[in-house]
């Protein structure tokens, strides 16, 4: 059945709820056991038999382009799409919005013939792909759009769907305010297209799905409709979410999320080529160390923690439950608890953020290279 299908990912926003990590990197490219989450995502596609995708893109557009290539590697085909303006002799990003980025593609080559599984690149997933399609095959729908129950007090974050008995939407709100909110059913990002959806969406515009497109297909009566599926949704809209994610991958929680590197003791993985003081560091997993890292004696490591390959951790340091990405060098004595360490920056659970030399931050920490 899946067959049937192809898959386009929507990559062209700039993440600005997740800075400062996307900074330097578009949040698709953001890593999860040192690989991007979107490869997660294409990983899922593709065993699901979904091998022609197309990636709209924008912010820090070559990052993605040049990391995934033509998708060969991966045993899919992988197109892109570039928005953006020329300016004052300069290529600028200029996103389309999720809706006027796929509008764009079709005029250009047509790509949308079949039906489309359509996802946002920031999401890790394990969404049964095959019996989403037959649903919204049964039902004739021209756009399926996949839900899933969320806190009352969280609607605000989220487009919310409300839908009737049969699951045929009666109204899409985007982020609405929590007294306003019609139910507590959110669009996670996955959606199902058939091809004369494409057709609603007006060209050369900014449209956006989920505040424009959406409400259209209510308002015309078109055969759209809610699924609500059980299954790993694992959304990285804030830095607080993606602090949660590592937490939750590390301590094995979610099912397909393999540990990189190998396991020398329970709960801790080490990839090559690493110095350990072993008989005098205390390391308490889940911990990944990724290859290349120095640990020196007297360091103390409690997880969930991901070490990335390069970093070095001075003695009598102490680690617990963060993430330091690659090159990143803890100082001598400092503490980083519940905290996403890089080389010239660090943010804590919360989405505080500390550069490297902030008089007003008490914390050492830099480039492990130097």
């Amino acid at each position: 059945m899946a067959t049937q299908l192809k898959g386009m990912i929507l990559a062209a926003g700039q993440g600005t709820r997740v800075r400062p990590l996307t900074k330097d990197l578009p949040k698709p490219m953001i890593p999860i056991l040192g690989k991007p989450v979107m490869e997660y995502l294409i990983e899922h596609l593709a065993r699901h038999g979904v091998n022609e995708i197309m990636i709209n893109v924008a912010h820090l557009h070559r990052k993605i382009e040049q990391y995934f290539g033509n998708g060969q590697r991966m045993g899919v085909q992988i197109g892109y799409s570039y928005e953006g303006v020329y300016e004052q002799g300069e290529i600028m990003p200029k996103p389309l919005g999720s809706a006027g980025g796929m509008r764009c593609i079709q005029d250009f080559g047509g790509f949308f013939d079949k039906t489309t599984i359509v996802m946002c690149g920031d999401a890790l997933i394990d969404l049964d792909i095959g019996s989403a399609l037959y649903e919204h095959k049964q039902k004739k729908a021209m756009v399926s759009v996949i839900t899933m129950k969320v806190p009352a007090k969280e609607v605000s974050n989220y487009g919310i769907v409300e839908m009737d008995k049969d699951g045929r939407v009666v109204s899409f709100q985007e982020k609405p305010q929590i007294r306003e909110a019609r139910s507590n059913y959110a669009s996670t990002g996955i959606y199902f297209f058939e091809p004369e959806a494409i057709d609603l969406i007006p060209p050369n515009e900014t449209f956006d799905i989920g505040s424009q497109l959406f409400p259209l297909l209510v308002e015309k009566g078109l055969p759209f409709y809610a699924q609500n599926r059980f299954y790993n949704w694992i959304d990285i809209g804030r830095v607080s979410d993606y602090w949660e994610v590592l937490q939750r991958v590390l301590r094995g929680e979610i099912s397909f999320m393999e540990m990189p590197g190998k396991e020398v003791r329970p709960g801790i993985w080490v990839g090559l080529n690493t110095k350990i003081d072993w008989d005098n560091v205390k390391i308490e997993g889940p911990v990944y160390i990724d290859s290349g890292t120095q640990i020196d004696a007297g360091a103390e490591i409690i997880g969930p923690c991901w070490i990335s390959h390069g970093s070095h951790i001075h003695k009598n340091a102490k680690v617990i439950r963060s993430v330091l990405f690659e090159y990143t060098r803890i100082s001598e004595g400092m503490t980083f608890q519940d905290m996403i360490v890089s080389p010239t920056y660090c943010v804590d659970r919360t989405g505080e953020t500390y550069y490297v030399n902030d008089d007003s931050c008490s914390l050492r920490w830099g480039e492990a290279r130097q």
